[in-house]
């Protein structure tokens, strides 16, 4: 049974983002390289962010329970807001090393696109997010013990799997709408980025009634997947055509770069 839960749990949770991975970046070196250093980027702000959360209870260490909540208040905050900036760092780069591209390529065109690569990055923060938000909760699922003896939720594992699916695929949505923004200087999109990502995070307290923080969650990704979708080119026509297998022209492969 336990391991029933642990395999289930996995798929769950980065079935969508292995298969994506296979099917649009596996085959594109390039691609797969962005990948990983998006993937980077998040771990270098988690690594930040865990050093000043560090700090920041040895400075105001206290069994106050109030005093704990503001501590993990605050280290939520710091963050989200650390995981942006380092998203906006990992455009920046992503912007200087297309130029070098472009400038050893034979090419006229740049070599990957800036959706593309908002994508990718986007997907490559998601994944190391799910990993992080997941594994530890993936191994306790393989036992001893039965989650619920005590009057706990029985729904521990599943609800964590749900709720790593909606980060992984909003940081995807996320990336899109923020290298977009940047590109356009919409700064007002970025703000909203940011709000919807502290939102999400901020939900989370209300567990364990995942109720509460899972179906907010799931209302954000969809209005970021619809923002996403359009951002990136899309149309209802597109849609239409896509669900009716009928539309020939994939985003990562044929799109024009910008």
């Amino acid at each position: 049974m336990t391991a029933a839960v642990f395999i289930g749990c996995s798929f769950i949770a980065f079935g969508p983002a292995l298969a994506l991975c296979v099917c649009t970046i596996a085959a594109e070196p390039l691609r797969l390289l962005f990948l990983i250093a998006g993937g980077f980027f998040w771990l270098v702000s988690l690594l930040l962010s865990s050093l000043v959360w560090f700090i920041a209870v040895q400075i105001g260490g206290s069994n106050n329970a109030s005093v704990k909540k503001n501590l993990l208040i605050f280290g939520v905050v710091f963050s989200v807001l650390l995981q942006e900036v380092f998203r906006f760092a990992y455009y920046k780069l992503l912007k200087k090393a297309n130029k070098g591209l472009m400038t050893i390529s034979q090419e006229e065109t740049l070599p990957i696109s800036v959706r593309q690569l908002s994508y990718v990055s986007g997907l490559g923060f998601g994944i190391m997010s799910g990993v992080f938000s997941l594994v530890n909760i993936l191994t306790d699922s393989l036992g001893p013990g039965t989650v619920g003896i005590y009057g706990d939720s029985p729904q521990y594992f599943l609800s964590s799997a749900f709720m790593t699916l909606a980060i992984v695929l909003l940081h995807i949505f996320w990336g899109i709408v923020f290298f977009d923004a940047c590109e356009k200087k919409k700064w007002w999109a970025l703000a909203l980025v940011i709000l919807s990502h502290l939102l999400v995070s901020g939900v989370t307290f209300l567990n364990p009634q995942y109720e509460g923080s899972l179906v907010p969650s799931y209302i954000i990704m969809l209005l970021m997947a619809t923002w996403a979708f359009f951002t990136a080119g899309g149309s209802l026509r597109n849609l239409k055509l896509c669900l009716m297998c009928r539309d020939k022209d994939f985003l990562l492969a044929n799109q024009r770069p910008r």
